[in-house]
Parts: C-alpha cells; structure tokens; sequence
C-alpha cells in the first residue's frame, strides 16, 4: 500500500476487520502488515508444536544405559532385554553396562557371557554398534536400532472361514 500515516492505516485495518501489526519497527519508517493477528499467533504455535514432534522423531542420537550385574538371574536378563527391546523400538540407542563389584573383576567371561546372551535376544531388533569392552570396572557394549523395522501401522488380515 506504501507509505501511509498511521491514523489512515488503522482507519483501513478496521474497514477490513484486521488488525494493524508492526513487522520490522527498527526500519525506516516502520513496516506494518494488515492481518489477522490471532490466526497469525495460531498458525506460529502450529509450525512450533509440529518442529518439535519433527525433533522427537529424530531421537537417533538419545543414547540410553542399562546397567546389569555379573549375579542377574535368567529372569531379570530377560527383563533386562525386553526393556532393552522397548528402547530401542523408540529409536534410541542403548548402551548395555555389566558391572563389576569386588574381586568379580577378575572372572571377565562371566560379563563377556551376560553380553553374548543379551544380544542374542536381541538379534532382530538390533545393531551391535561397539562390541563389548572395558571402561574402568565396567564391560560395555553399545546397540543400535535395526534398520529393517516391521511396520506397526499395518494390521494383520484375519483369515475368515467360510461355513456352507
């Protein structure tokens, strides 16, 4: 429209049912727009509550620990991986910790077989990304979500059995 006094510009933003709103006010002379300024507010909050479900989907990067000890029993290593199992189903990634307490430093195969067992369960869901190694007193091995993932949305066809 140009340059207008501001008297004339709210008198046409009010003919129109808008509202006048200062854009670039440090320019010279100052830029204003006519617009709806609730549905403005409204469309901003969209494109921010759809930028950041976009950065919950890329959680490829979130690294996640679970840590196990040397004396878990069959049950809890099971636990241990269907929980490792739900991690990395959400896209991040998990580090599997076995901690070593006392003189249990010196029998490293105990936790290198923990390691193997919980991969093993592991096998479809995931990636071994850094094999199991020494950290301190700590054995640690880093897993990955597959790549190859089924698709959740798709659902399974019931058969229908036909009575005659």
């Amino acid at each position: 429209m140009g340059v207008i006094p501001t008297s004339q510009a709210l008198k046409v933003a009010e003919e129109r049912g808008l509202d006048l709103v200062e854009v670039s006010p440090s320019a010279k002379p100052p830029v204003c727009r006519l617009m709806d300024y609730g549905r403005f507010r409204f469309q901003a909050t969209r494109r921010e509550r759809d930028a950041r479900r976009e950065n919950k989907s890329k959680m490829n990067n979130v690294m996640r620990e679970i840590q196990l000890k040397t004396r878990i029993g069959e049950h809890d290593r099971h636990s241990k991986s269907r929980q490792i199992k739900r991690l990395l189903g959400e896209g991040a990634k998990v580090r599997v910790s076995i901690m070593f307490r006392g003189r249990e430093i010196t029998h490293p195969e105990i936790g290198m077989e923990i390691l193997r067992s919980v991969a093993e369960d592991l096998a479809d869901d995931a990636n071994m990304e850094k094999p199991p190694s020494f950290e301190g007193r700590l054995l640690t091995m880093i897993l990955g979500p597959s790549q190859s993932k089924p698709d959740k949305t798709a659902k399974p066809q019931k058969q229908e059995n036909a009575k005659t």
